[in-house]
């Protein structure tokens, strides 16, 4: 059995251990602490000085257990080490010293979003969608009313700019995604 296996049974083992306890305090009828720790017992005969550690650590609440493997983990230098799911994140919080910065990628295609317009521009931002969607005025309006919503998708930055200038100098509030 490795040693944070180990661990992880006896951080086990004390949480229903700590449960048993509670509940029996409640008056609740459950299974006594002891046949909770000695579920292994029937395996192989094992040291009894190693039996004696095993019987202090499942003693210990969740706190003294979390305290005794931080003590462990220093005494013995041991590191942490990520788990699968965590690793991406990891090599993210603390990259390489060697590692050179990887270039930002400049975005290129992008969505233009119809945030918001102020009243009095009502009509000129659906005469302006109307153009460059090709809708009827009808379909434009409701267009218009119903912002926010997404205008044109995946367009150049050229193309996105001058749709947000246009608009944006008609009373229109726009942003790129």
């Amino acid at each position: 059995m490795s040693f944070s296996a180990l661990i992880r049974s006896s951080l086990r083992t004390s949480c229903l251990a700590t449960r048993a306890v509670s509940k029996r305090q409640t008056g609740q009828i459950l299974f006594p602490a002891y046949n909770v720790i000695r579920h292994n017992s029937t395996e192989a005969a094992v040291d009894p000085k190693i039996s004696s550690i095993v019987d202090q650590i499942s003693g210990l609440t969740l706190l003294e257990t979390a305290d005794l493997v931080s003590l462990l983990k220093e005494r013995l230098n041991i590191k942490d080490i990520a788990l699968p799911s965590a690793a991406p994140a990891a090599a993210a919080a603390a990259p390489s010293v060697e590692a050179a910065p990887e270039p930002v990628e400049e975005k290129t295609m992008f969505n233009v979003k119809l945030e918001s317009f102020e009243a009095t521009a009502k009509p000129k931002i659906i005469k302006e969608v109307k153009a460059l969607l090709g809708l009827n005025l009808v379909e434009s309006k409701k267009f218009v009313e119903s912002a926010p919503k997404v205008l044109k998708e995946n367009i150049t930055k050229d193309d996105a700019e001058k749709i947000k200038s246009t608009l944006e100098a008609l009373g229109a509030k726009i942003s790129l995604d």
